[in-house]
């Protein structure tokens, strides 16, 4: 069985031959630069300071490679857009040293020099002659996006102040997704995860809207959060305009990818705690639940892709909207949250909705434990969640920094020793 057919079958509630693993197929699972540095080195791949790409600057993600994807198994490849979180294009690469000195390759629009405080500072599309929109702190590992929020005038606000980011496709990009969908389709037999934006109805990571040079409307984030209850009105009207046009660009992206693509990147709004819901269930399907259902219905009508919803912390609570809004996969799946435990979770929903994540705690296990602890935790979210199908391994969100390497090498040769079940 390939990895396609695996997949496939996995999104559909069926158990393929074993288990498959996703590494890099978005950018809410793949791995830190740093951390995809080691673990080349580990394995062979790589002669010592070697670099390796930054492909997602906001949380410095590293490349997943062909010859990585090989040597671990993976079955899931990312077809997302062109452009970084920052707007500028991952082209022209120069070298670069994070703090803890990996070397790593850096696109031209990443600024290489240093604050006078040791803060490294990124700028819209690469323009250093806009206000800078993302910090990493001296000795950091990732960017902070820096809010531009201009004063509020409640009797100015404008709704279309805050659709700006939310444009018709080019021309452009419906070329580079239908080429890039049919080169991966053609060349390799792995599963497709698409990534093309426009979906994520009040994702906090993209409220700042790093990639704008001049941001118009409520840009920071308590306001944002504050806004969707003293102002649902106009947050409502948002998505109503935003929801308008990402159907007409699903529909454009459909008609040059066709059903290539095997799942879809709908939203990554987050709407969990450690501890529990941040959202009601009532509030949930007031203000988010009908344009979640309206992308997905419409997806289900057309294509055959499935939908992907990523939502972290304990969310146990909305799982039942989520599936009534459509969605048929759930991630990270964050099972050290209140409520999440794997056991409940595939006894409840697990012929409803298929898990993409859950495989380790990025938390607590892979940072800090042992390999032993590590291999313990494999095996047991391969046992709660791998029977029937409906389970895509991967870890709890990206793989963070200062991950140890032999926790890295343990979680994945333990995956490729019990993925088939044999546990």
């Amino acid at each position: 069985m390939n990895s396609r057919e695996r997949v496939n079958l996995t999104l559909n509630h069926k158990q393929p031959d074993k288990v498959p693993l996703d590494l890099g197929g978005s950018g809410v699972t793949s791995m830190h630069v740093s951390s995809v540095y080691l673990l080349r080195q580990a394995l062979g791949l790589d002669a010592p300071g070697t670099p390796v790409k930054v492909v997602e600057p906001y949380q410095m993600l590293g490349e997943i490679k062909p010859d990585l994807i090989e040597a671990i198994g993976v079955d899931v490849l990312p077809l997302g857009g062109q452009k970084t979180m920052f707007g500028f294009k991952n082209e022209n690469w120069k070298p670069w040293k994070t703090f803890d000195s990996t070397p790593v390759l850096v696109p031209k629009g990443f600024n290489t020099d240093p604050e006078p405080s040791g803060d490294i500072l990124l700028y819209p599309e690469g323009d250093k002659s806009a206000p800078a929109s993302g910090r990493m702190p001296k000795d950091g590992w990732y960017f902070d996006a820096i809010v531009r929020q201009p004063p509020i005038d409640d009797d100015q606000l404008n709704v279309e102040d805050n659709l700006e980011e939310f444009s018709y496709i080019s021309d452009e990009d419906l070329s580079y997704f239908k080429k890039e969908a049919e080169r991966l389709y053609k060349e390799t037999d792995k599963a497709i995860f698409g990534s093309f934006g426009g979906t994520s109805f009040g994702d906090i990571a993209l409220v700042p809207a790093m990639w704008l040079k001049y941001p118009k409307g409520i840009r920071d984030i308590e306001e944002w959060y504050v806004s969707t209850v003293a102002r649902r009105d106009y947050v409502y009207k948002i998505f109503e305009k935003q929801c308008e046009i990402a159907l007409a660009n699903l529909e454009k992206i459909h008609q040059a990818v066709g059903n290539k693509v095997a799942a879809v990147f709908v939203t990554g709004t987050d709407f969990g705690m450690q501890t529990g819901t941040f959202i009601s269930n009532k509030a949930y399907r007031d203000l988010y639940l009908p344009f979640h259902k309206i992308v997905n219905d419409w997806i289900h009508r057309n294509t055959q892709w499935k939908s992907f919803i990523h939502s972290c912390g304990s969310v146990f609570a909305l799982i039942p909207d989520f599936i009534e809004a459509g969605f048929d996969i759930l991630n990270p799946v964050q099972c050290s949250a209140a409520e999440m435990a794997p056991q409940r979770l595939k006894k409840q929903f697990g012929d409803r909705i298929v898990f993409w994540g859950g495989a380790i705690d990025t938390q607590k296990t892979l940072p800090f434990g042992t390999p032993e602890d590590v291999k313990k935790e494999v095996i047991e979210r391969i046992k709660f969640f791998g029977p029937g199908g409906g389970f895509i391994f991967n870890a709890i969100h990206n793989i963070q920094a200062k991950t140890p390497v032999e926790n890295l090498v343990a979680l994945f040769e333990t995956f490729n020793k019990y993925r088939n079940y044999r546990y």
